[in-house]
Parts: structure tokens; sequence; C-alpha cells
């Protein structure tokens, strides 16, 4: 047992009428495995029908952040492994938390403080409550590793104004905590400093006040959003219709962001990105369960058809080079309609039984 995994890896405890759940993997920035994904969901089905629960709260130990995401390292030893059951098997139970979270009969609340990457939206992006602060950094980044959004994250970038979710699913970039609301990724702007105050006053509310009118009394105006500035040039590159036209608009534009992001977009796995800007409008049409069940066949399309996952996660988590090959190398050389095979793909186990 690692000194990371010595205590309880999710805090479970009730406050008065509040139920809480903490991850509580700090060294980590509290990563999700599977037995922290099956002990939430078993605590929030447990609280589901008890009458003395009327409120959820959802956080992370550590000021370090919320969730830095899943284990990617142990999905790369999946698939070395031939355990495509096993990736398989994280997948399916990760996905029903983020649709319990999204579903669930009483209010939701999330604090994503710090680092919420990945699988942390998945946790805080579909509650009903979501709090940023000023240490909060967000972003789907799964493209930096030859992948492709999920966590249900697709259903919110194809909710965002313009095409802000198009740029944001491509690129992996980051989000302040004033981006986060601009993009709707989150509700309310907290100062960290005043989070043990939420906390306390959820816990020992007094009816009838409700869970929203109690965070606003500590909500502040966030600073503007530079997403919401770079709007315009986003909004006219992103709705190309192709990832080689949106590469040949970007060419074009005149902003300094718009040549750092067509260098990003240049070291990073074509396939990725042809197959996530596929996911993302087409999540742009369903609801939450299509989003995910959608992500889910790409997923696990990228589990057993295509190596640029294994390839990815080599080159930033294992032998950490930075230079991934990917397959193929260049935008220009990828198929008409790349994200076709991704989509039609149909796993051997499916998501919801």
């Amino acid at each position: 047992m690692t000194d990371i995994d010595a205590a309880p890896t999710v805090l479970i405890r009730t406050e008065g009428a509040l139920g809480r759940l903490t991850l509580n993997r700090p060294k980590a920035i509290n990563a999700l495995d599977i037995d922290m994904i099956r002990q939430a969901t078993a605590a929030l089905e447990a609280w589901r029908e008890d009458t003395d629960i009327e409120i959820v709260l959802i956080d992370g130990e550590g000021e370090r952040g919320l969730c830095a995401g899943g284990d990617v390292r142990a999905l790369y030893d999946q698939i070395v492994g031939g355990d495509a059951q096993g990736a398989s098997e994280f997948f399916r139970a990760e996905y029903a938390l983020n649709l319990t979270i999204a579903e669930y009969p009483k209010t939701v609340v999330a604090i994503a403080d710090g680092i919420t990457m990945g699988g942390g939206i998945g946790i805080a992006g579909h509650a009903d409550i979501r709090v940023v602060t000023e240490r909060s950094r967000l972003a789907m980044p799964e493209t930096r590793i030859g992948f492709t959004p999920d966590v249900g994250g697709t259903y919110l970038l194809g909710r965002a104004p313009g095409r802000i979710g198009e740029y944001l699913g491509l690129t992996g970039g980051t989000m302040s905590a004033a981006d986060a609301v601009y993009a709707g990724f989150a509700d309310h702007y907290v100062p960290s400093q005043h989070l043990g105050e939420l906390r306390e006053a959820l816990g020992k509310r007094a009816d009838p006040t409700s869970p929203s009118e109690l965070v606003l009394l500590f909500d502040e105006t966030p600073e503007r959003s530079v997403l919401a500035a770079e709007r315009a040039w986003i909004d006219e590159v992103f709705a190309a219709d192709s990832l080689a036209e949106i590469s040949q608009r970007l060419s074009a534009r005149a902003e300094v962001s718009a040549s750092a992001t067509a260098a990003v977009l240049a070291e990073l796995s074509p396939t990725g990105l042809a197959v996530t800007l596929d996911a993302v409008r087409e999540a742009r049409e369903g609801d939450l369960r299509d989003a995910l069940i959608g992500e889910y066949r790409r997923v696990m399309w990228f589990v057993r058809q295509h190596p640029d996952l294994v390839e990815g996660i080599r080159a930033q988590l294992v032998d950490k080079d930075r230079s991934p090959k990917w397959q193929p190398a260049t935008i220009p050389q990828l198929p008409a309609d790349a994200g076709a095979d991704a989509r039609a793909y149909v796993p051997e186990v499916p998501l919801f039984d």
C-alpha cells in the first residue's frame, strides 16, 4: 500500500441534512480509480432514499484540486496487457456515476477548487450547483494524449457558447474560473477563503433556505473571461466543417492566440482531433445519456482499434520523451470523415444494460 492510498480514498460522512463526499488522494490530486468511483456511487445510492439527507456536497481533499482526472497510466497498462475488459469496466462505472450525479433526485453541489480535469469534470460538471474559485483550472485535456473527451464532457462542450466547445475540446485548453462560468462548466465563483463558510452553511442551513440561495451569499463576480474576449476569431475558425479547414483558417488569422492554437493542434494526434470534433458536434444534438454512449463507442475504439491512445500515454507519462509518433502523423494525411470508424464502433459490452 502506497502513501497515497494508505488513507480512505473517499471520505463519506453526513453533517445534518448534508451528505458529504470528499475525494481523498491529495498527493495524486484526487485522481480517480475504479474503487473510488464505486465508493462514491454506493454512497449516492445509499442516500437516494434517505429522508435525512437533502443535499449532497462533493469536493476534494487538499488545495491542489478537486480531481486531476482518471488514472491514465493504469489505462495504458490495461491496454498493453490485453485487458480491454478492465478498461471497459472502468469507463462503464465512471460514466454511470456521471449520469447518477446528473439525474440525482437531491441537490448536488460540487466545489471545483483547483485542478479539475477529465474525470474531475465528470464529477463536478454535471452537478446542480457548480462552484469554482480563483484557484480553479478546468480542462478536458484528452487530446493531449491522443484521446477524446469523455465523462459527459462532449455534452458540456457541445453547449458552450458559439464554437468555444470545439476550441476547448480540440486544444485541451485550460479554463480559469471566469472561463468556466462563461463556457457553462460552472455556475458560481466563490473565493477559496470562503469555502469553509460555504460548507458550514450548507450543513447547518435553516429551512426554507435553498442551496442556491446559500451559495449566492458567497458568490462574487470573477475577472473577465479570456475566452469571451477571444470568441470572435474562435467562432469563425472552429465553425469550419472539417479539421483540415479549421487548420487552414487558423493559418490565415493574424491573432497571436490563433497562431498559438495552430501550433498546439500541429503537435496533437490528428485522429484524436478528428474524433473529438465529430464527438462534440454529435453531442450537441442529444442529451447527456446520448453523449455518454457516443463517448463510450469512441473510447473503446481507441482502446481496441487505434494506436494513438497508447502512444500518447507512452510519450507523456511512461517514457516521457514528449515525442509521440501519431498514425497518421499530420492532419492532411487524414482520410475523409476521419471520425467515422470511431463513431460507428460497437463495443462488445454496451455502456448501459
